[in-house]
């Protein structure tokens, strides 16, 4: 028997280390999981998703894959559909390994076939958010290399408006169809139909390895334009393993709401999913009226969120049956503390696993406990990382005497930054070494080290819990979606009225992220054309980037190196009764800007007017 005094001890331990029992557990199913990464890396041919796909095939090939607007897929189905796709493509457009191919595609399962059918050929995908248009549509193609892209009719509309540029430039567009009138257009669905289900030879992509490229998602990042995220196959086993340290397994349902074109729909979801070789739920868009009534109907048991989405499901009308379902686990990031709480109120004992990544970033949190609020913990074991100083105004960090950085204390909030090592790399974006370059910070804590400056402030508490705090730069996250403030304020410049912009996001109460605004000032001469520049947004701008308030101003308030200034502009917010200038604001049921009153201000703020 132990003496009293070790009992004690036993009993006091969960008190000084609550979590104790949570971390080891969590640290041992990493180490599982790196071990496998290291095991896949060294093995001869290289064992990749796709290979672990095909391993699916054949151990459940009638257990369903994906399930889609009332149609089931199986493994085996999904597995020739992307062999025809292959071979089509092969014939036609006469792909060859390392050959770039961008996905122009709606939320379907022909995005899962399309791109098993370009890995056979050992070909990398670029991933294009299909609410982009126009310039941001041509830039998307020419940063990634792709040579050929594949779209949908729903989205056909669209390609033909850069379609002239295309052709110029030699991109040859197919299009899932049966026919097409319009000329450059090649239809590939007859082809498709036309073309073996046979499984492909594994040399068509034998020089594939662990640093290739698999694919390009695209990230706003902190200016200008989406770049193109490059991302290895090492980093989409990484990110497949995120479901698995989340305890999901082979027997979950996994409800796939987001878009395949974020990593979150992609390799969270859909990759997590082949890596567990379970059975997905996929949607075209994200229905809270229906969000329950599928988890019932497919009996799903994990889902996936944005803080946006658990907001929309809490927002919802009350039912009687809202704790009838079987999720257990919800993976995702920017929830609000009081969502989060109200949501497990709602809907029941759900394991909520908020966590924090980037696409291109090397450095992650999980919370893997039940801490309300924090996205995840404390954990120097795997990768290095720390958190440093930073000047708001000047936007930049605070060094020392020396030129190094100083890091964050406890409870203070700071740059978070991961060190860039052989075994935590940053790859950087295609076509785009300026903007590469300056996402990695040198000289951070000793002279010579590189560190990649992830652009977002986090704190750490005392119990080791990781917050995220806000963005720096030029981005803001809006509906779950990232806004480049540089591309929005030349949109709004081409109207005839404009001067000049400075874009930036204000926070709403009620509301995740921040929503769009802009700061004008108008031609010598000329008023604010509130249709013009309505027209001017809506026609090149996804909804979530569009600015709902704009803001006249006589001047914009510039630094000593002529970058426009924006702390103040985002602290002043939209409130007319504090704000001289004046304001308008994008009504979306009068199809135009209207000027922002008191009385519109009160409806937006009591959620009368929904944003």
């Amino acid at each position: 028997l132990l003496p009293d005094y070790y009992l004690t001890l036993i009993r006091m331990f969960p008190n000084f280390y609550p979590y104790f029992g949570e971390d080891c557990a969590y640290i041992l199913k990493s180490l599982r999981l790196g071990l496998r990464l290291i095991r896949y890396k060294r093995s001869r041919p290289f064992y990749s998703i796709l290979d672990r796909f095909l391993d699916a095939v054949r151990t459940h090939p009638t257990k369903t894959f994906i399930h889609f607007e009332g149609r089931a897929y199986s493994y085996a189905e999904v597995d020739k559909r992307s062999n025809k796709v292959a071979r089509a493509l092969q014939a036609e457009a006469r792909l060859k390994q390392g050959d770039t191919v961008a996905l122009f595609l709606p939320n379907e399962p022909s995005v899962v076939w399309v791109w098993l059918g370009l890995a056979k050929l050992g070909c990398p995908a670029a991933l294009l958010n299909f609410n982009i248009r126009s310039k941001s549509l041509l830039h998307c193609f020419s940063c990634c290399g792709a040579r050929v892209i594949i779209t949908s009719p729903e989205l056909q509309e669209s390609v033909e408006e850069v379609l002239p540029t295309l052709k110029e430039e030699g991109i040859r567009v197919y299009l899932l169809s049966d026919s097409c009138s319009a000329e450059g257009i090649s239809c590939l669905s007859n082809e498709i139909d036309k073309a073996s289900d046979e499984p492909l030879s594994k040399d068509l992509r034998s020089n594939i390895h662990v640093r290739s490229t698999a694919l390009y998602i695209y990230t706003s990042g902190t200016t200008g334009l989406p770049k193109a995220a490059v991302v290895t196959h090492e980093r989409v086993w990484a990110a497949s393993f995120v479901q698995a340290a989340c305890g999901s397994t082979a027997e979950d349902i996994f409800y796939i709401n987001l878009p395949l074109y974020h990593s979150a729909g992609f390799l969270i979801g859909m990759i997590g999913a082949i890596e567990r070789g379970m059975t997905t739920v996929l949607r075209r868009k994200f229905s809270a009226s229906q969000f329950w009534d599928d988890c019932r109907k497919y009996d799903v048991t994990v889902m996936q969120y944005i803080g946006e989405t658990l907001r929309y499901l809490c927002n919802s009308p009350k039912k009687e049956n809202e704790k009838n379902h079987k999720v257990r686990i919800a993976i995702g990031n920017g929830v609000r503390s009081d969502v989060w709480t109200e949501f497990l109120n709602r809907f029941g004992d759900i394991k909520v696993r908020e966590l924090y990544a980037a696409t291109e970033g090397n450095i992650g949190f999980i919370n893997y406990t039940s801490k309300i609020g924090a996205v995840g913990r404390v954990n120097f074991f795997f990768f290095p990382f720390t958190l440093i100083k930073f000047d708001i105004d000047k936007e930049e960090p605070v060094r020392n005497s020396e030129g190094l950085c100083i890091e964050a204390g406890t409870g203070e909030t700071g740059l978070l930054v991961g060190k860039i090592t052989q075994r935590s790399p940053f790859i950087g974006y295609a076509g785009n070494k300026q903007q590469t370059e300056k996402k990695r910070l040198p000289d951070v804590l000793k002279k010579g080290d590189l560190y990649f400056n992830s652009g977002d402030l986090l704190r750490f508490d005392h119990e080791n819990f990781v917050y995220f705090q806000d963005r720096v730069g030029d981005t803001f996250r809006w509906k779950g979606e990232n806004v480049a403030t540089s591309e929005v304020a030349d949109i709004v410049m081409m109207a005839q009225c404009i001067l000049e912009a400075n874009v930036y996001g204000v926070k709403v109460e009620g509301h995740e992220g921040r929503i769009g605004m802009a700061a004008a000032t108008l031609r010598e001469g000329e008023n604010f054309n509130c249709t013009d520049v309505y027209n001017q947004v809506v026609n090149y701008l996804p909804a979530y980037a569009r600015p709902r308030f704009i803001r006249i101003q006589p001047c914009l308030e510039m630094t000593g190196t002529f970058k426009m200034k924006k702390v103040k502009l985002v602290e002043e917010g939209f409130n007319p009764a504090l704000i001289r200038d004046t304001l308008y604001f994008l009504d979306s049921e009068t199809k135009t800007y209207i000027p922002l009153t008191d009385e519109i201000y009160e409806a937006i703020i009591s959620m009368e007017i929904k944003l």
